[in-house]
């Protein structure tokens, strides 16, 4: 893919993917509400103004499609057109409808590429950097006894749509497009990536990206459940411990996460003071013997999270 569109319009390319599932091969007309965007964490912002360049971007998008076996090299779009029908914006739903390129209809037909992505990692990754890595190496996980690729530095640029004006050294490439985008692929994803840059004397010539699949996904669907507060600093490893158990009596008052928590969330009373954190602590509790929800659960921070935003003292 050259042109690489922006984060959010990837986010939409994968959507419409997998909204048009096993028919994306076909040439068809596809159809989604703008409701169905908006229930995308990150995207319920989107109105149609907004939405409308994000598709300007995808229908700008090239793919190159180099098949080996029979030395062809095709150049097309993903998409055809697309049309956003707003005459019932104001009584009901934007109704969006579009038609996929005959180039990636013919990619889809012949490739499992879109069959084996993880749709939820790709809604939470936070870069394109890493949307375009983790869609390019998801490509290469279902062949036979490959495990790596050696990309040269103009090819992984190329992947990545950063032109040689931006970055142009290769360490800064490295340190914030490439290293960021690995970290935050082993993270999110149920594979885990590697680089290993090969030098010609003093200056870098490649990078080989290896990935094995994880033996034990359950971290992963961990922090795929977390709130994204606090992603960065376990992904690098300089989060403090999580308190992974709700206060057992009294105030959450600089007690965090909690304390935290509760400020940003929980409704100011009269649109200026926090709840009292006593009070909010005992009727959470309370709620939570009601409903057997154990203080300790491994998800007790995101319902505390989910919690707070509808309490009321009342």
């Amino acid at each position: 893919m050259q042109h690489a569109p922006s984060l959010l319009a990837l986010k939409l390319m994968h959507l419409m993917i997998g909204t048009a599932a096993g028919r994306m091969a076909d040439d068809t007309r596809h159809e989604f509400r703008l409701s169905a965007i908006r229930n995308i964490k990150g995207m319920d912002n989107l109105t149609r103004k907004s939405v409308v360049p994000l598709f300007v971007e995808l229908r700008a998008a090239t793919l190159i499609n180099d098949d080996l076996t029979a030395m062809r090299t095709v150049i097309g779009g993903l998409l055809d057109e697309a049309v956003v029908d707003y005459r019932h914006e104001v009584s009901g739903d934007t109704l969006i409808t579009w038609t996929f390129g005959s180039t990636f209809r013919r990619m889809a037909r012949d490739s499992n590429h879109w069959a084996i992505l993880d749709r939820q990692t790709v809604f939470h990754l936070t870069s394109k950097y890493s949307v375009l890595l983790f869609q390019h190496i998801s490509s290469l996980t279902n062949l036979k006894h490959v495990t790596s690729k050696t990309f040269t530095i103009p090819e992984l640029r190329a992947m990545f749509g950063v032109p040689d004006a931006k970055h142009k050294r290769f360490a800064e490439l490295n340190r914030w497009t490439l290293q960021p985008a690995i970290a935050e692929i082993s993270q999110l994803s149920r594979l885990m990536l590697t680089a290993t840059i090969h030098k010609i004397g003093r200056t870098a010539a490649s990078v080989e990206i290896a990935w094995e699949v994880k033996p034990d996904p359950t971290e992963t669907k961990r922090e795929l459940d977390r709130p994204k507060v606090g992603r960065k600093a376990r992904q690098n490893g300089t989060a403090e411990t999580p308190a992974m158990e709700f206060p057992t009596s009294g105030s959450v008052k600089d007690t965090q996460p909690w304390d935290r928590i509760t400020r940003e969330h929980a409704p100011k009373l009269e649109g200026r003071h926090t709840p009292d954190l006593r009070q909010l602590a005992d009727a959470f509790r309370k709620w939570c013997a009601e409903k057997s929800i154990p203080l300790d659960t491994i998800k007790i921070e995101k319902t505390f999270t989910t919690w707070c935003k509808s309490y009321s003292p009342r």
